[in-house]
């Protein structure tokens, strides 16, 4: 779901195509009230900073940045009841940030 219109974010360097940025209804909310930096998160996950995942998953994303194959996944816990999701999909079309319950 894209809500409002085009971000427009200059990361420097990524480490693999973006494709065009989505956030979802609860994310636009999150960013409106300050609790939430798109910037940021996204800067993390196109230079390879997977946040909050186990071993095995993060090795998974780098493979799929690799191989240019699979979607691309990173967990960031923000605050003790704040966890956002950036989801890059495996065309490399879309990088969508989510709340865990929009999933």
């Amino acid at each position: 779901m894209s809500v409002g219109t085009h971000l427009s974010i200059s990361i420097v360097n990524p480490l693999f195509r973006s494709g065009q940025y989505v956030i979802t209804a609860g994310i636009h909310e999150l960013v409106l009230q300050g609790k939430v930096n798109l910037g940021l998160l996204l800067g993390r996950h196109l230079s390879g900073d997977w946040g909050d995942l186990d071993d095995s998953d993060k090795r998974a994303n780098d493979r799929a940045v690799r191989s240019g194959e699979d979607r691309i996944f990173s967990s960031y816990q923000l605050s003790p009841d704040l966890k956002v999701y950036v989801i890059t999909e495996w065309d490399r079309s879309v990088t969508t940030v989510l709340l865990p319950g929009e999933y």
